[in-house]
């Protein structure tokens, strides 16, 4: 499956964004799907994740309660609405992959999108 991420961009501390993965190919229902950040210098970190047919969704303790996680299985996509954004959410934002359960480690995920970024200014 190949995945391409969009809709980063740059906001002011407190707004909002709304980053979109359009998968291709088939079975995009039976993939777990994930988004990553990494910011300059710093690891690849978990952000959400969402089971294949949506109803379980895992957040870091950092985004809970300002992100939202959610999928389309008819239009292959995931998307991540983030609200109240904070200068520390400055990453590139990556989607994700992952053939089994929900998982934080990244290198447990299959295939990756190619990154968006996102810069929260103060």
């Amino acid at each position: 499956v190949q995945l391409q991420a969009s809709g980063g961009g740059l906001v002011q501390a407190g707004g909002s964004l709304r980053l979109s993965c359009v998968a291709s190919g088939r079975s995009f229902s039976i993939y777990t799907m994930g988004w990553f950040r990494q910011a300059p210098g710093e690891e690849r970190k978990f952000v959400a994740a969402i089971s294949g047919s949506g109803s379980s969704s895992y957040y870091a303790d950092s985004v809970k309660g300002r992100f939202t996680i959610s999928r389309d299985n008819v239009e292959n996509t995931v998307s991540l609405q983030m609200n109240r954004l904070k200068p520390e959410d400055t990453a590139v934002y990556y989607c994700a992959a992952d053939m089994t359960y929900i998982t934080v480690v990244a290198a447990e995920y299959d295939y990756w999108g190619q990154g968006t970024q996102v810069t929260v200014s103060s």
